[in-house]
């Protein structure tokens, strides 16, 4: 199956995992390589020696492209970027903040670079920037989706841009895979179908709830990480949107935060001061983050529904069973195969 997506990436086929932090591991990013698809490595909970290493591990276990990101409003993603050109990852991909000295230096090594975008202004500057691609992020996506759904995102962005979209939002199956295709896309951005495999590190109990949760089985709120959210529907993720950033959450931020300080590489209490004294928007935003960041890994890590809360998009719904990435990816292509088939044959 060649798309533009196949062609500019070096894989075989155009399936792309998503980077989900403590779910796309230098492990799970080669079981993805390995199988044909493009992994990419998440280093938001990285520091740069930890990207470093990280990157390195993916180079042991595969000899195929792969991918990493940088969430670039995060702390320490700056930094963490320039790992990844330093390492010549083969894909970096960016997202919330302007890119062009990523595309810059990235090419200079022959990499590419993918802007993730939810809006075609986005996608427009992506291009004007050297992306190589962008991946469009719809409102059915797990994290930060916004208003436009895929079906009509994707298009949209296809007759805005001339380079290849890749739709991220909706997709588990090939189905999904075939209607991308239809769309304009030239390839799909997997992160909750992934999530559900069994060489995934997520917790069982949030695999099983994956399996057992249908389509309108999600929350979508800015209570969680302090930008449009959407998580899976759970004990914890209700209490969180209940609570936003009350004085209690606010409490709770401080010693979360020491993480943020480690990233950034800063003296805990400069950090603390400097956010204190830059006004109201800036510490809240990375008050919710510091609680998210420990939320997501309460979850991720541990398993824990009372206290943690995950990110999934709504396509959880669509989820039956947990199979290996490689059986995961075999059957979403023939399956695409074999739907694109039959639409072709029926409208004939």
């Amino acid at each position: 199956m060649k798309t533009r997506i196949t062609e500019t990436f070096g894989i075989k086929y155009p399936i792309v995992m998503s980077g989900m932090s403590w779910i796309s591991t230098p492990e799970m990013v080669a079981a993805v390589c390995n199988a044909g698809g493009l992994g990419i490595l998440a280093t938001g909970p990285l520091n740069q020696d930890a990207t470093r290493a990280a990157v390195r591990r993916v180079r042991e276990l595969t000899d195929k492209p792969f991918g990493a990101n940088a969430t670039l409003l995060f702390p320490g993603a700056i930094e963490n970027a320039k790992v990844l050109l330093e390492e010549q990852v083969p894909v970096v991909n960016f997202a919330l903040g302007k890119g062009d000295w990523i595309c810059e230096a990235a090419h200079k090594y022959g990499g590419k670079v993918v802007a993730t975008v939810v809006k075609d202004k986005h996608a427009i500057k992506a291009q004007q920037q050297g992306c190589d691609a962008v991946l469009a992020t719809g409102h059915e996506a797990a994290a930060h989706g916004e208003e436009v759904t895929s079906l009509l995102l994707v298009p949209s962005l296809a007759d805005a841009i001339d380079i290849p979209v890749i739709a991220a939002g909706g997709f588990g199956d090939g189905r999904g895979l075939a209607a991308a295709l239809a769309l304009g896309a030239e390839g799909i951005a997997m992160g909750t179908r992934f999530m559900a495999t069994q060489e995934s590190p997520l917790h069982k109990n949030y695999k099983q709830l994956s399996v057992e949760k249908k389509v309108y089985d999600t929350i979508f709120s800015k209570r969680f990480d302090g930008i449009d959210c959407r998580v899976i529907d759970a004990p914890g993720a209700r209490r969180q949107k209940r609570a936003g950033l009350n004085p209690i959450q606010l409490l709770k931020a401080l010693p979360n935060s020491v993480f943020i300080a480690e990233q950034m590489h800063m003296p805990y209490l400069k950090m603390f001061f400097g956010v204190l004294f830059s006004g109201w928007k800036n510490s809240s935003q990375l008050a919710y983050m510091a609680n998210a960041f420990d939320s997501l890994s309460k979850a991720t890590v541990e398993g824990d529904l009372n206290n943690g809360w995950l990110t999934v998009g709504q396509v959880t719904g669509l989820i039956n069973d947990i199979p290996s990435v490689a059986e995961l990816m075999e059957r979403i292509v023939a399956a695409a195969r074999e739907v694109s088939g039959r639409v072709v044959e029926e409208t004939a």
